[in-house]
């Protein structure tokens, strides 16, 4: 089975998030993508951030109906900060000798893995699937990676793939680009504009009767 981790505070989820998770599955075959909202971001201070309760709550809404998106609160039944490692560490104890695992996030936060907890073993225990920007230019892991471990990748061209012999592999990939930030629709919920196809309408209304971002 091959598994998407979509990791991320969701603060709130946008259409954005649920369009690249779209493509992602389609793309690369996956047969799942569980998006998991941070209880504790270790890159993000707390404030502006709404509770854990309600971020699951919209994902729900968000997700309903899309057979292959589902979501996890693992990370809010873990103590102390939601590390990456930790995350990827449960599914692979949970699941079945074949599963993959592929961890999706952004090109800024790929471009600062090296500040990540544990990071050289989370490139090993997983697979990582870089959603890139428009007119990104894929020039080797060099200029992200320290040299003695970006040296251990081999760019499979026909795959458009880095693979590493022991560890995981790193897709860069570009999904249909929507422009669009959770912090841009906290904006314009605090000044009472539309949010109309930026987010589910689920997931306004739920908004909206929560008060969230005023």
């Amino acid at each position: 089975m091959n598994l998407g981790l979509f990791g991320g505070t969701f603060n709130p989820v946008h259409l954005g998030h649920l369009r690249a998770a779209q493509e992602l599955a389609e793309l690369l075959k996956l047969d799942r993508i569980v998006f998991i909202p941070a209880a504790t971001p270790p890159h993000k201070t707390p404030s502006g951030i709404v509770s854990f309760e309600h971020r699951l709550q919209m994902l729900q809404l968000a997700v309903a109906g899309n057979d292959v998106f589902s979501l996890s609160d693992v990370e809010n039944r873990r103590p102390g900060k939601s590390y990456s490692i930790d995350t990827v560490r449960h599914f692979r104890n949970a699941g079945d000798s074949g599963l993959e695992c592929f961890f999706i996030t952004g090109q800024d936060a790929f471009d600062a893995i090296t500040t990540w907890h544990d990071w050289k073993n989370l490139l090993r225990l997983c697979h990582f699937v870089v959603m890139t920007r428009p007119g990104y230019e894929n020039r080797g892991l060099h200029q992200i990676l320290p040299p003695d471990v970006a040296g251990r990748y081999v760019y499979d061209a026909a795959g458009d793939v880095f693979q590493e012999p022991h560890g995981g592999s790193i897709f860069f990939r570009q999904t249909t680009f929507l422009d669009i930030s959770s912090s841009e629709v906290r904006k314009r919920m605090q000044q009472g504009r539309s949010l109309r196809y930026l987010t589910p309408d689920s997931v306004i209304r739920y908004m909206e009767a929560n008060r969230l971002y005023r």
